[in-house]
């Protein structure tokens, strides 16, 4: 029994359980939070009932959408497997422990990860079907080869592995948009007397994006720093190792100060209220103030490790700010 449970505990390990809840739950928030809220908002007259305004509504089925989460879930585990899998070396270096190899044999982790990898691509190609557009499945194949050649080689390679995934983590927001966005217009194409106006959703969704690309891109360049010894001893060409700490910490520092800025900016110009203002200011710039402290001071593994932490931290309540937005948007409190 407690083998079984020691087991069950290290696969969710080996698979990252907790950041996949939050894969899951970004899509999720984007989909009821951020565009069922504003659909909501957005009224049009159909032909069945000229004459009359009426809310739009999300159109790809609760089931589908489901399945389109289980298939990215499916597609980052792994993503996560073959990962450890190539890092084995490094990673008892850097972290001291490995769980692909003692844990979890290399073939078995192997086996997982192809079939995470075929239930995510068969759940893409299907949502992709329902959609109307089968072959947008590529997608999810493609990038099941970036993961892996990712943790093969990509990110031994200067920026390239840190880019790869600050996009990939950005493109989840703009998945969830895709697969809806083609049942609206088809849907309200058909039906509406007018075609609705969808900039709105794009740009919110944009919006937590771009958040998502740059907090991303931060954290996995600090991650590169804590990884500093392991990297060098194994001669893989990150940031650190390439251009030294004292310069990559210069880069982080930068970084942080342009998703502040870029969060006030969007504010001004496109939000523009105080929640807003009050939520980002206390969740958001104040957590990254503290980061920046914490990159600026760091001269050990430990603070480095804080502050990846820190990042993550930021990057989840930058996640609920939708919850917030939702809130907003219901309650026009804007």
């Amino acid at each position: 029994m407690l083998s079984a449970g020691r087991n069950m505990k290290d696969f969710l390990k080996l698979i990252r359980f907790q950041n996949l809840l939050i894969v899951a739950l970004t899509m999720i928030l984007m989909r009821y939070a951020i565009i069922g809220a504003l659909l909501s908002k957005v009224e049009v007259t159909l032909y069945s009932i000229a004459g009359y305004a009426k809310t739009m509504t999300l159109q790809l089925p609760w089931y589908d959408f489901a399945v389109l989460v289980l298939a990215t879930v499916f597609i980052t585990a792994a993503g996560y497997v073959i990962n450890d899998y190539f890092d084995v070396r490094t990673d008892l270096i850097n972290k001291g422990k490995v769980i692909v190899g003692t844990a979890i044999p290399r073939k078995k982790a192997l086996m997982w990860h192809n079939i995470f990898n075929i239930l995510g691509v068969a759940g893409g190609f299907y949502v992709s079907w329902r959609i109307g557009y089968f072959w947008a499945g590529i997608m999810f194949l493609l990038v099941t080869g970036l993961f892996y050649f990712y943790s093969a080689t990509y990110k031994r390679q200067f920026l390239i592995g840190n880019l790869m995934v600050a996009i990939l983590t950005a493109m989840l927001p703009l998945l969830v948009l895709f697969y809806e966005w083609i049942p609206l217009r088809d849907y309200y194409a058909v039906n509406a007397i007018r075609m609705p106006d969808f900039r709105m959703i794009i740009w919110w969704t944009g919006g937590f994006s771009l958040f998502a690309f740059l907090t991303t891109l931060t954290r996995e360049i600090i991650k590169d720093i804590e990884d500093f010894k392991g990297d060098t001893a194994y001669g893989r060409n990150t940031l650190p190792v390439v251009l030294g700490i004292p310069v990559t910490r210069t880069v982080v520092v930068s970084l942080i100060i342009i998703t502040m800025i870029m969060i006030y900016l969007i504010w001004y110009f496109f939000i523009n209220d105080w929640i807003t203002f009050i939520y980002a200011t206390i969740a958001i710039s104040l957590p990254l103030c503290y980061v920046l402290y914490l990159v600026i001071t760091a001269y050990d593994t430990a603070k480095f490790h804080k502050a990846s932490t820190m990042m993550k931290l930021v990057m989840l309540l930058g996640l609920c700010y939708s919850v917030v937005a939702k809130i907003i948007i219901s309650y026009n409190l804007y």
